[in-house]
C-alpha cells in the first residue's frame, strides 16, 4: 500500500471542528446543545447580496474569474479600506481569494521556504499552525500573558528570534481571546521584524467588529504587512468562501501564479454578490449586528464572572470570551466533555490555541441568539456547583 506524505502526520487536530461534530451527533439524536463553540455568526448574508447573487446567476455570470478576482470588487474592497480605517491600498496589491483560508495558504507558500520558522503568540487560531507546516515550515509558539492581552511583544521578537526565523503570523482582534492589539505595541512589533529583515502576516478578519474604540488596520503602520481578511465574519458569509489577501507590490506576480494554478479563482458568484456587501444600506445592517454581538458581550461576561469563570483580558473584538477554568478544573478536555454531556454545552477547550494555557482554559463564541446565551448561563449556574464539589474533593 502506498503510503501518506509525511506532512500529514505534522499536520494538528483542529478540535473546534471535533466538538462541533460531537455537538451534531447529540443533536441528531435530540438533546438540546447550546452552541457556544465553532466561530459563526448566527446571521447570514442579507438580503441584497443574496439578490445580487440571484441576479449573477441568472445572468451567467458563474465563469472563471482571474486569479487575482473581480476588478471591481478589488477597487471596493480598497475603498472600504480608505473610508473605514484611512488605509491607502491600490486595488493592484488585492487579490480575492477562497475564504481567509485560501489568502493564508497563498501567505504562506509564497513567504515560507522548509524549514523556516515563524512566530505565533500561544494562544492563537490553530489553523495557522498548519498553514506554515503545509509550506514546509516550522511554526513556534511563544507562550503570551495577560498582561500583554496575549498578543505576541517586540520583547518576544527580540528573545525568540533565531537563525531560521523568517517573520511573525499575528491577528488583531484574535482568535481566541477577542482582544486587540495596543496601536503603540504593534508599531513596536513591527519594528522589530522589520530590523530583521522579516515578513508580517496580519490576520485582520475580525476588524470590523470591535466593541469599545474602533481599531485601526495595520496598514496604517506599514505598507508592507501582508494583511488577511475575509466576508465570513463581519460579513457573515461564512460558507460563501470569500476572502482577500493585501499585499506590497513585489508580491503580487508571484501570488498571481500561485492563485492560478492553486486554486483559479475564489468563487465567482461570490464575488459579484460580495460587491453589495459594502452598499450604505447594508453596511448599516451589519453594523446594527456588530452592536447585537456587543449586547452579547456585555450580557455574557459580568455573568460568567458571577459564576466563578474568571476572563482574565476583557475582549473587545471579534465573538469569543477566553476563560479561566482554574476554579473548576485543571483539565480543560475533561471539562469541556462534561460540559457538552451533562448541561448540553458546547465550547472549545484550551489544547486548540496552543499548550501555554491549554489546560485551564476554554474558548466560548457569542455568536449566537441572547435567549440561548442566557439559557446557557443558567444551565451553568445549576451545574457548575457540582463541578466545584467535585474538584474539591
Amino acid at each position: 500500500m502506498s503510503r501518506l506524505a509525511q506532512r500529514t502526520e505534522h499536520v494538528l487536530p483542529f478540535y473546534a471542528v471535533e466538538m462541533f461534530k460531537q455537538a451534531a451527533a447529540l443533536s441528531a439524536q435530540g438533546r438540546d446543545i447550546i452552541s457556544l463553540g465553532i466561530g459563526e455568526p448566527d446571521f447570514t448574508a442579507p438580503a441584497q447580496v443574496v439578490e445580487t447573487l440571484n441576479r449573477a446567476a441568472q445572468a451567467g455570470l458563474s465563469g472563471y474569474t482571474s486569479p487575482a478576482g473581480l476588478p471591481v470588487l478589488r477597487e471596493t474592497i480598497a475603498h472600504h479600506y480608505s473610508t473605514q480605517y484611512g488605509a491607502t491600498a491600490d486595488p493592484s496589491r488585492i487579490l480575492v481569494t477562497a475564504g481567509a483560508s485560501g489568502a493564508l495558504l497563498l501567505a504562506t507558500m509564497a513567504m515560507v521556504d522548509p524549514g523556516d520558522e515563524v512566530l505565533l503568540p500561544d494562544p492563537s487560531y490553530p489553523a495557522n499552525q498548519n498553514f506554515i507546516i503545509s509550506a514546509g515550515g516550522v511554526p513556534r509558539l511563544i507562550p503570551a500573558q495577560a498582561d500583554q492581552r496575549f498578543h505576541l511583544s517586540a520583547e518576544d521578537v527580540r528573545r525568540h528570534w533565531g537563525p531560521r526565523t523568517r517573520g511573525v503570523l499575528i491577528a488583531s482582534p484574535s482568535n481566541p481571546t477577542g482582544t486587540s492589539m495596543d496601536r503603540e505595541a504593534l508599531r513596536e512589533l513591527i519594528a522589530e521584524v522589520r530590523a530583521r529583515d522579516g515578513f508580517i502576516i496580519m490576520d485582520e478578519i475580525y476588524l470590523g467588529l470591535y466593541y469599545d474604540e474602533k481599531p485601526d488596520s495595520a496598514l496604517t503602520l506599514d505598507d508592507d504587512i501582508i494583511i488577511i481578511n475575509s466576508f465570513s465574519k463581519y460579513f457573515h458569509m461564512t460558507g460563501w468562501r470569500l476572502g482577500w489577501l493585501i499585499c506590497p507590490e513585489w508580491m503580487v506576480p508571484a501570488l498571481e501564479k500561485l492563485a492560478a494554478n492553486l486554486c483559479i479563482c475564489a468563487p465567482s458568484l461570490a464575488q459579484h454578490a460580495a460587491i453589495t456587501c459594502f452598499e450604505p444600506e447594508v453596511l448599516s445592517i451589519f453594523e446594527k449586528r456588530r452592536l447585537s454581538f456587543k449586547q452579547r458581550r456585555d450580557y455574557l461576561l459580568p455573568e460568567l464572572q458571577r459564576l466563578g469563570l474568571r476572563v482574565p483580558v476583557k475582549p473587545d473584538g471579534a465573538f469569543y470570551i477566553y476563560l479561566d477554568i482554574s476554579r473548576y478544573s485543571q483539565d480543560s478536555d475533561d471539562f469541556a466533555q462534561r460540559l457538552l454531556h451533562g448541561p448540553g454545552i458546547a465550547t472549545v477547550p484550551g489544547r486548540d490555541f496552543g499548550p501555554a494555557h491549554a489546560a485551564t482554559s476554554l474558548r466560548l463564541s457569542y455568536a449566537t441568539r441572547l435567549d440561548r446565551l442566557e439559557e446557557a448561563v443558567a444551565r451553568l449556574e445549576a451545574w457548575l456547583p457540582q463541578e466545584e464539589f467535585a474538584s474539591a474533593s
